[in-house]
């Protein structure tokens, strides 16, 4: 399906991202051809942006006809072949949003399957937590931090500024589809990109779980980041569609 969506213009409110770095074997196995897991210094990277949205409207309109959303969506690092380059992004199996709208125009004007979703946050000076659950299935997230003055040593990245780079890397995403061969495109502009490190103090999240999709030991929390206050845009990409192979 070539979506034909409309440049979206809004400001990232807050965005949140949980990372976690798994066995490449393991992330590989959540993949579908042709994207293959990125690496950082021999781990992928899996996680979750938990990001709330607010003056969303088609690029040209007046800021105050926008609309507010939160959303999350679980992620993987991932590059790909296309036309004889490299390619690098995020494969994103899932996504939960609190607006009906996203709901029922994913997959139809809007890239990507969206499941419905209640979220509580709770914001102030520098304090941040984000529940997310869906009554449906029972997919939980649950995230609780505070802004940071140092990056963690523990992690994979050796700096912020080089974790800062992977994820800027990483702006466009596809999203699965009813066609488990189709993947919708979404690629993220942001005008003055800034990341924060957050300090985590607790974080659930029954994807990553999940002992059957990461087997014990098979992955492990690695940082979280924080982006505040960000004008951006959103440009839909063409579907990329995977043409299976006979055996």
């Amino acid at each position: 399906m070539n979506l034909r969506l409309p440049v979206i213009r809004g400001v990232i409110h807050r965005r949140i991202l949980v990372n976690y770095r798994v066995e490449p074997a393991v992330a590989a196995k959540l993949l579908e051809p042709p994207f293959r897991p990125r690496l950082v210094n021999g781990w992928a990277m899996a996680g979750i942006c938990l990001i709330r949205l607010k003056q969303i409207r088609p690029r040209g309109l007046p800021a105050v006809a926008g609309i507010a959303s939160e959303n999350a969506a679980h992620r993987i690092a991932v590059e790909w072949e296309a036309e004889g380059e490299r390619r690098e992004g995020v494969f994103i199996p899932r996504r939960d949003t609190n607006a009906r709208m996203n709901v029922w125009a994913g997959g139809r004007l809007f890239p990507g399957l969206h499941h419905y979703a209640r979220f509580d946050s709770f914001e102030v000076n520098g304090q941040v937590q984000v529940r997310m659950h869906n009554p449906r299935d029972g997919t939980r997230v649950c995230v609780s931090g505070h802004v940071a003055d140092r990056f963690p040593a523990t992690s994979v990245f050796k700096s912020l500024e080089a974790a800062s780079k992977f994820f800027e890397q990483g702006a466009l995403g596809y999203s699965v589809t009813e066609n488990a061969r189709e993947f919708d495109g979404l690629e993220l502009r942001s005008f003055g990109w800034k990341i924060e490190p957050l300090t985590v103090e607790a974080v659930e999240s029954s994807f990553f779980a999940n002992e059957q999709l990461f087997p014990r030991g098979s992955l492990e929390f690695d940082c979280a980041l924080l982006m505040r206050d960000i004008e951006h845009e959103w440009h839909a990409r063409p579907t990329l569609r995977h043409q299976a192979t006979n055996p």
